[in-house]
């Protein structure tokens, strides 16, 4: 079968990620006698300056890791509201949904504290061994993707006028740059040196090291610069500037933690997500909700009628993320996850596309749903618009995590990297926020703060509520695999919303079609065409939504989508590769083989290994 690139396969050592450089510098640790979670952390720091518009040190990173005969494990790296950031704050500045960029969405970041647990907990390097690649990168410069230029184009008013540090790292002499030229940032490379130097200087042992590189994060210079960030009146989506509510405190007290995964057992797999403060739980929906059978008849993989009972289901599972899901009250998780749910919930997919938003009643209880949500509902209902809009009254455009700028609408996305070691470590991360669109770069950092309490609402009562301590709802979700018990599969996409969309149809691709080589073909079902739909409320700055919308990349054939059409979904054929950025390693664990697969969309992501 033609697939864009080989599935690779070997015993040694896989990676894969959306950026080839930290692909390759993720398989240098491993090369240098590294484990995958040294290898990952070493990733995810590159991430941060090769793809700036996508992730940032200032962000989240939700991470399911499985280490060699251990249990999988979620590490949240996802920060809570600040101790000030209460509704009653937001709404006395006459606001209704909190800012989509500025630092009024700026959560506690989690994304560092993470990352050291990982290295510190599972892995066998220091705080020098994985910071060196970043610091190599920024110092020297990296030459430059065509979207990180796009995207400092398409807020060069916002830099030039209001966010002038960020102006001065990304149009020096007032051009943005262009794809291949050396892009360096020697304030983020000086940032990394400054916490290599304190976590030395607390000792020689790499544990004290690692914990004394996190106080530096959260007490120290870099707690300090971020606070004074914070108190910067900026200018953000609602027109007006205003200041954060981020604190030294809030920053002294955060810590990364690990969880259970939250898991569904299909036809001999077991999937794991991190827990219902993500929108993770949303794929095991989206999989409890399918037939006997599904993958056959009717529903033959790469059908009309497989594409139809996926999107119908997505309706279903996204429904219920938005009226259940948060960190702000308790979740019926296990009531949403019940086989008599999701059989009755089941029933509700007929031969014709739904346009409505129907959230569920998980052991009786009644849903509720954002008033804002309500309200758009009603005026869609009103006005009769095909296409849906979002709040402004505007067609949204684009997909995943937006980078909005000062209309709400420029668009941009994420990062993801998979690690699987030939001592079979499996490491599934997302990091994203910290944009460098999202708010104006720390001058003594390099890097800016995130933005992720603007998937928060300003509703008291609501499972995500805007709530001092909590964690706003994330759509960032990675994905771990286990056959018949044993883990075998790392995997995940950026995307925002689509996430959750995007990797089930991967996993299905996998788990449907024949292998290659004796193994999972995990690079067909990367390439295989792929789509999402927007008939749910955004989770992002101006919240809208697009009933009964289904993007599919153009590649899915003429026939099936005039038959789509034919079943009441509204269709738009989007270019051929277009749809997903996945990534994948794997284990099989009866030979030891290892494989891997990255996604040809956008030409960023790159798999190696041997």
């Amino acid at each position: 079968m033609f697939t864009t690139r080989p599935t690779l396969q070997g015993t040694f050592g896989m990676v894969s990620s959306t950026h080839w450089l930290a692909s390759q510098c993720a398989m240098a640790v491993l090369e240098d006698g590294g484990n995958a979670f040294d290898a990952a952390v070493a990733a995810g720091f590159v991430l941060h300056v090769v793809e700036p518009h996508l992730n940032g040190p200032a962000g989240e990173v939700p991470i399911i890791l499985a280490p060699a005969g251990g249990s999988p494990a979620v590490l949240c790296g996802q920060g809570p509201a600040p101790a000030g950031a209460g509704v009653a704050h937001y709404t006395s500045l006459g606001l209704d949904l909190v800012p989509g960029t500025g630092p009024l969405a700026a959560a506690v970041p989690g994304a560092f504290d993470a990352w050291m647990m990982l290295l510190r907990d599972h892995g066998t390097r220091d705080v020098r061994d994985v910071l060196r690649y970043a610091i190599h990168y920024a110092e020297s410069g990296h030459p430059a993707v065509e979207r990180i230029g796009a995207t400092v184009e398409s807020v060069r008013e916002l830099f030039e006028q209001e966010w002038t540090s960020s102006a001065e790292l990304y149009l020096p002499g007032g051009r943005a740059p262009r794809g291949g030229d050396l892009l360096r940032n020697p304030a983020l490379a000086a940032t990394w040196r400054r916490v290599t130097a304190e976590a030395e200087a607390a000792g020689s042992d790499r544990e004290t090291q690692i914990d004394a590189a996190r106080r530096t994060w959260r007490e120290g210079f870099v707690a300090e610069a971020l606070v004074r960030a914070s108190d910067r009146p900026t200018m953000d989506t609602s027109g007006e500037r205003h200041t954060g509510t981020l604190s030294g405190d809030d920053l002294a007290a955060y810590r990364a933690g690990y969880e259970a995964p939250v898991t569904v057992d299909w036809n001999g797999w077991t999937l794991c997500k991190a827990g219902p403060w993500s929108q993770g739980p949303a794929l095991l929906q989206q999989l409890a909700l399918l037939p006997d059978g599904f993958g056959t008849g009717e529903t033959a993989y790469g059908s009309a009628g497989y594409v139809h009972t996926l999107v119908e289901g997505a309706k279903l599972a996204m429904a219920d993320r938005e009226a259940w899901y948060g960190d702000a009250a308790d979740v019926p998780l296990d009531d949403l996850l019940a086989p008599a749910y999701n059989a009755a919930r089941r029933k509700l997919i007929g031969d014709q596309a739904s346009l409505e938003l129907r959230p569920g009643s998980p052991d009786g209880r009644t849903p509720r749903l954002p008033a804002h949500v309500e309200h758009l509902l009603s005026e869609l209902a009103k006005s009769g618009a095909e296409d849906g809009f979002d709040a402004l009254g505007t067609l949204p455009s684009g997909a995943g995590e937006p980078t909005v700028a000062r209309d709400g609408l420029t668009r941009g996305d994420t990062c993801h990297l998979d690690v699987v070691d030939r001592w079979g470590n499996l490491v599934s991360a997302t990091p994203s926020g910290g944009w460098l669109q999202s708010n104006p770069v720390v001058p003594e950092l390099g890097f800016p703060l995130g933005t992720r309490l603007q998937m928060a609402w300003l509703e008291p009562g609501l499972p995500n509520t805007l709530t001092p301590g909590r964690r706003p709802r994330t759509t960032l979700t990675p994905s771990l695999a286990l056959r018949d018990g044993v883990p075998v599969m790392a995997f995940g996409t950026p995307g925002g919303d689509q996430q959750d969309q995007w990797s089930l149809h991967f996993f299905l691709a996998v788990a449907l079609r024949p292998p290659v080589r004796g193994q999972w073909d995990l690079q067909g079902a990367v390439d295989a065409p792929n789509w999402h739909t927007d008939a749910f409320p955004s989770s992002f700055f101006p919240r809208g939504m697009r009933p009964g919308s289904l993007v599919v990349e153009d590649r899915i054939g003429d026939a099936v989508a005039a038959e789509l059409r034919a079943r009441g979904h509204r269709v738009t054929l989007a270019d051929p590769w277009s749809e997903g950025r996945l990534c994948a390693v794997a284990r099989d664990p009866r030979t030891g083989v290892l494989s891997a697969a990255a996604n040809p969309r956008g030409m960023q992501g790159y798999a190696v290994g041997r």
